[in-house]
């Protein structure tokens, strides 16, 4: 029996899709956190992000990680494969769960090295990708995106995104 490709991870926002144009949601007080996830399909591709995704391909399995809530997911799928990223499973939060993404994003990256061999985690975010490369697994930080502090807290603090 053959051993199954290793996986290469991929956040969605601020990695993979441009969220500057919807990060106006999230400077209100409170926060507009649907107005920011409905304006999720109108997100252009980030093209360095994008550009990794297909190079991983070629000799890894993808899988996309992602903070968005579940109610998300069709939008989600559908900008997917509407910009030619590789197929694979996406991961996302209950629609209820605010823990912070780096609780949860961890919580899965260990679910997943239980039985695959997990290449990379392409993230954006610092805490993430700081918390992930202590626990072993090999990080690449996407930083060619926009992300507002606004943004930032709600990953953190909010459990958003």
């Amino acid at each position: 029996m053959t051993e199954p490709r290793p996986l290469a991870v991929f956040d969605l926002d601020g990695t993979l899709a441009d969220t500057a144009h919807r990060q106006h949601f999230l400077e209100r007080s409170p926060r507009d956190w649907r107005g920011f996830f409905a304006a999720a399909p109108a997100d252009t591709p980030l093209a360095e992000g994008v550009a990794l995704a297909r190079e991983a391909a070629a000799d890894c399995d993808l899988l996309y990680l992602t903070g968005r809530p579940e109610r998300c997911r069709a939008d989600t799928e559908e900008w997917l494969r509407a910009h030619g990223l590789p197929e694979g499973p996406v991961r996302m939060r209950r629609d209820h769960d605010r823990r912070p993404a780096v609780r949860t994003k961890l919580e899965a990256l260990r679910g997943l090295r239980a039985t695959r061999t997990v290449r990379m985690l392409v993230d954006d975010d610092p805490l993430v990708l700081g918390e992930a490369e202590r626990a072993g697994f090999r990080v690449v930080a996407a930083d060619w995106g926009r992300t507002s502090a606004q943004l930032r807290a709600g990953q953190e603090r909010e459990g958003r995104t």
